[in-house]
């Protein structure tokens, strides 16, 4: 891989970026840089000061994934790069110590006036009395948003003798029970916090959430604290509660616009501001390099990465347990699709026994992908779904304790215009695959290489003459299967290759007697 680091990024990462290919570290470039350099790359590794716009996106010729070596993608296009197949990902937990230890050490700096009193004390000043502050002991702390950092805020502030309430639509009572706090609605915690922080991504729902009808609800001694991401607090807003006295102060560490020149919240001096200093630990830069460093060289070996955002996140264990029926179900795909001879309509699929007791999201995208790849295209796990819909090919999924005598079964089904293809298949012992039908027909065929598809008349001297026509075409042959449904009825035999059958070769094979129709398949 050729892989281009557009920001500052830890040594360490870059280092161990370099065992998944060629690595360029080109910073500070601008968006026509940056455009023009994309094309030579197949990776890009950045922070948040690289806006990647749908414009550059699109310029990028060869990228396969945007590593994002922090939390928040919001400089990222993630709908674009999806819609071009690019996996977007981030490193979700390498600074996750680093962000809840600014928070606090910015909420205890807002409650004891810290960077004013040390400020003027520098200057000469000695005024005990104006930087008076207040304990956090018995205060109410409000968590808006309790993913990783805000569950590491919640138990070390629990520490302090803070009552803490909580409020996130995805923590149950029980796990909010576990850590010890309170979950609550929005309107409680601004109408009951002494402190409040946000650890929320920005989203349409999130931008402004705390503007003037919530400032309203909220004590005026509460302060407001930001180190999650610039625009989920109206700053306007917030300065403008800060200088009439609504609301005692805040610590913000995040801006709408960086580096925040003209900002109203540089302007109040009970607003503590830093820039951007959340992940700005060694610890937290070292992690977050290694771990983006790390899921771009997986993808260089083919692996699926464990924190992409665009697409299913599938962890190492996951990996190893449902490797087998994703390859089995890519393989599916891929025949039903060259199986059909019309437009494509619906893909239809049944998880029975085992199978259908686990998560088998990969399973299907790994379906469709096999599936959009027997017509041709460019389609990985980002972009399967979305051109399954773009193509308007429906999808029905469903799962069975019925596995037809098997312990696991994957029944996939593709309608189209014309007819409906149904292939069965099971994962065997721990990961051998195998096709076991065929529309109607029983078979006992090996997932891999090329095939050669016959159905015939059930007399003899039939399937001879079509080995014999591949012998001629020094075609090897190394497996034989014949699905039989009853004496008389037309069978079919799946004959595993060692390379393509020619356009040729195959209509020798149709013109032996007795071959109804045939064709040859790549898996």
């Amino acid at each position: 891989m050729r892989i281009l680091v557009s920001d500052s990024l830890a040594e360490e990462g870059v280092r161990r970026l370099e065992a998944a290919g060629e690595v360029d570290v080109i910073t500070n470039l601008s968006p026509e840089e940056l455009k023009e350099k994309i094309k030579d790359y197949d990776a890009l590794v950045i922070r948040s000061g690289t806006k990647v716009t749908a414009e550059i996106i699109n310029a990028a010729d060869r990228l396969k994934v945007i590593g994002r070596a922090g939390v928040g993608v919001d400089n990222v296009d993630v709908d674009a790069a999806t819609r071009k197949g690019i996996i977007v990902l981030n490193a979700p937990g390498g600074n996750t110590i680093s962000a809840a230890e600014h928070t606090i050490a910015m909420l205890l700096a807002a409650s004891r006036n810290i960077p004013q009193a040390n400020s003027a004390l520098k200057k000469g000043e000695w005024n005990r009395r104006k930087y008076n502050g207040v304990e956090v002991f018995h205060k109410t702390l409000g968590i808006v948003g309790l993913g990783r950092i805000g569950v590491e805020v919640a138990k070390r502030m629990l520490s302090f003798g803070m009552r803490i309430l909580a409020y996130d639509p995805f923590i149950t009572e029980a796990k909010a029970q576990e850590l010890g706090i309170r979950l609550s609605t929005l309107e409680e915690i601004y109408r009951e916090s002494d402190f409040i922080t946000v650890h929320t991504p920005l989203t349409p729902e999130t931008r402004n959430m705390i503007d003037e009808p919530q400032i309203a609800m909220m004590k005026p001694t509460v302060r407001l604290i930001n180190c999650a991401r610039g625009g989920i607090i109206n700053e306007a807003t917030m300065a403008k509660a800060v200088a009439e006295g609504r609301i005692a102060g805040g610590a913000i560490d995040v801006y709408t616009k960086e580096p925040p020149t003209g900002n109203p919240l540089l302007d109040q001096d009970r607003i503590i501001t830093t820039p951007h200093l959340g992940a700005s630990t060694a610890e937290a830069q070292i992690n977050v390099a290694l771990a983006v460093a790390d899921q771009i060289i997986a993808i260089s070996k083919g692996e699926l990465p464990t924190t992409a955002l665009n697409m299913i996140a599938v962890s190492p264990e996951t990996l190893a347990l449902m490797g087998p029926y994703m390859d089995l179900a890519e393989k599916m795909g891929r025949l039903v699709g060259q199986l059909g001879d019309s437009r494509f309509e619906m893909l239809e699929i049944v998880y029975g026994g085992s199978v259908a007791q686990r998560d088998t999201r990969i399973v299907t995208v790994s379906a469709i992908k096999g599936l959009l790849e027997s017509i041709g295209g460019s389609v990985n796990f980002v972009n399967a779904s979305s051109l399954l819909r773009e193509r308007g090919i429906k999808l029905v999924e469903s799962k069975t304790e019925s596995a037809n005598g098997y312990s696991n079964m994957i029944i996939m089904t593709l309608k189209t215009a014309k007819e409906s293809i149904s292939v069965h298949g099971t994962v065997y012992g721990s990961r051998d695959t195998r096709i076991v039908q065929i529309n109607q027909f029983k078979v006992y065929v090996p997932t891999e290489g090329n095939l050669v598809l016959a159905v015939h008349e059930d007399r003899p001297n039939i399937i001879g003459p079509v080995c014999m026509v591949l012998g001629e075409d020094r075609i090897n042959i190394g497996g034989m299967h014949v699905g039989r449904i009853e004496a008389g009825q037309p069978q079919l035999m799946v004959l595993n290759v060692d390379q393509p059958a020619s356009e040729e070769t195959m209509k020798k094979i149709c013109s032996v007697s007795g071959v109804v129709k045939a064709r040859t398949i790549q898996l």
